[in-house]
């Protein structure tokens, strides 16, 4: 559980483990992030993001997203006075960006590169 708000990263194996039941017959998580309650799973085959909603966070939404149908992406890094970096991922036949915020404990930096290494892979 993120303490403070903090987001961290999750092993591939547990978050393969725990949302088994999400995945295709033999796809693979390769990366995974908490964000305070929502998860993003980075597969093989394509991007989960985890919304977990309401008080209780018992109802969740899951989206998945090809990795083909995303057009273009950016990550704004955290600064000395706002300690948050955003990642910003544009979707085909979408004008408004999908945005989720990363607080301090994960590496922006490490985000971006997996979702090149899928996206323009």
């Amino acid at each position: 559980m993120a303490l403070f708000g903090n987001a961290h990263t999750v092993s591939p194996g547990k978050a393969q483990q725990d949302y088994q039941r999400l995945l295709g017959h033999g796809e693979q998580v390769h990366a995974a992030y908490l964000l305070i309650r929502d998860t993003i799973l980075f597969t093989d085959r394509r991007l989960i993001l985890v919304d977990k909603q309401g008080l209780t966070g018992k109802k969740v939404e899951y989206h998945s997203i090809p990795y083909r149908s995303i057009t273009h992406f950016s990550v704004e890094t955290a600064g000395h006075f706002d300690l948050d970096a955003e990642l910003k991922i544009w979707l085909s036949g979408t004008p408004a960006p999908i945005e989720k915020t990363f607080t301090k404990g994960v590496d922006i930096y490490e985000v971006q590169a997996i979702l090149t290494q899928f996206v323009a892979g």
